[in-house]
């Protein structure tokens, strides 16, 4: 299926007005249908480094008073009612396995979460799940990774002590920590920790790094360790974000995260907005590659993920709110996305696009955002019904639109 577009974003430095982009699909049957879709502007589609599938539930967990370290929060959480409330539907054993139960409804929540903001990839961070996890997914759950919760907690929630799983991955996958997630002693310590341990290396990503100093994130830079920033998480939970214009000076690899609604945005549009608001002069440019080819880099992805490609099957349209073209993500809402397509398959969009590719309507969901008919792989309409049924009454969630 060719698509004419008037602009299109292959990269942050390269916007191309006036050209075609080629999508390749097994559904297109040899076909070479032209579909004019001036209205629109091409990007790559996005990519969430940081969420906590399980824990997408509504509103957020605390009264949004800062504390000095996320573990205080985190004792707190487990007695709050968006959390008691998640856990009518999900009660675990302490075993972690989210294949298991009604886990996997909740889970399909935090896919489509992301699914509606425009995000083809998720990295969920948790203990390696079983394979099963990461299969039948309409976007790409990350499932080559290591992880450690974070080094002041440890590994709690399962799977081995931070330098094992760093070496498991054998330079070959990221691995993944919760660091310095605060403003105390105790956060201010794990950087000289994950020295000390070796784990300083070029394939650690950091999530959130609150507690860096300028000369830790000059470290960091030199390394090659990157670091995910969560920037509503943290002012939720700490009141304080990442030095970010210092790792923009050095050079360090950021990518963006949402963390889960418990402490996050509603969804990485909402993130983007958000550190928009709190740093309105931070180029959009830099976010942009934060959430596309640095996010690629820091997950080990091939390089189709990061970048929008003439032959590239992974894409999103986006209405043209803005003459800007990185400006215009500013201007995106879920309705906004004309069309999203991974791996080939169109997932969301219009729904004019769902007659060109002539999809199985069995196979998708229909429903209109303020007028405008939309459509949907998969059934999230049954998740949240099913949900219903577990709790006794209707629950809404803001980052599904219909």
């Amino acid at each position: 299926m060719r698509f004419k577009v008037s602009s299109c974003v292959y990269n942050a430095e390269k916007v191309v007005k006036q050209t075609d982009v080629n999508l390749k699909s097994d559904l297109e049957n040899g076909s070479d249908k032209v579909i004019d879709c001036s209205e629109f502007v091409a990007y790559p589609p996005f990519i969430n480094c940081h969420d906590h599938l399980i824990s997408n539930w509504y509103p957020k967990a605390g009264d949004g008073k800062p504390y000095k370290n996320v573990s205080l929060w985190v004792d707190k959480m487990r007695f709050t009612p968006t959390f008691l409330e998640r856990n009518k539907v999900w009660i675990n054993d302490g075993s972690f396995d989210l294949t298991q139960g009604n886990a996997p409804l909740i889970i399909k929540l935090g896919i489509y979460k992301n699914l509606f903001s425009g995000c083809i990839v998720v990295q969920d961070h948790i203990n390696n799940q079983k394979p099963e996890y990461y299969e039948d997914n309409p976007i790409l759950v990350l499932q080559e990774y290591t992880q450690c919760h974070s080094l002041d907690m440890g590994n709690w929630w399962g799977g081995d002590d931070a330098v094992t799983e760093w070496k498991k991955a054998g330079m070959k996958k990221p691995f993944i920590v919760h660091l310095g997630e605060g403003t105390d002693d105790d956060a201010r310590s794990c950087f000289p920790k994950l020295i000390k341990m070796g784990l300083l290396q070029s394939n650690t990503l950091m999530v959130h790094g609150i507690a860096l100093n300028k000369e830790q994130l000059k470290k960091c830079a030199e390394s090659g360790t990157m670091i995910c920033w969560c920037p509503e998480s943290n002012f939720f939970l700490i009141g304080q974000t990442l030095d970010i214009q210092s790792c923009l000076e050095f050079g360090v690899n950021v990518v963006i995260g949402t963390d889960s609604t418990m402490s996050g945005g509603i969804n990485l549009q909402s993130e983007i907005k958000y550190a928009k608001h709190k740093i309105p002069d931070f180029p959009m440019k830099e976010i942009f590659k934060m959430i596309t080819s640095n996010a690629a880099k820091a997950l080990f992805l091939p390089e189709s993920y990061g970048i929008l490609q003439e032959t590239n099957t992974n894409l999103m349209l986006l209405d043209k709110n803005h003459a800007d073209e990185f400006e215009n993500i500013l201007h995106t809402e879920t309705e906004n996305i004309g069309l999203l397509v991974h791996q080939g398959i169109p997932i969301f969009g219009d729904a004019g696009f769902f007659q060109e590719f002539k999809l199985d309507v069995a196979d998708y969901f229909l429903f209109d955002i303020n007028g405008r008919q939309k459509f949907v792989i998969g059934h999230p309409e049954k998740v949240t019904s099913s949900i219903d049924e577990i709790l006794g009454y209707h629950k809404d969630f803001p980052f599904l639109p219909f």
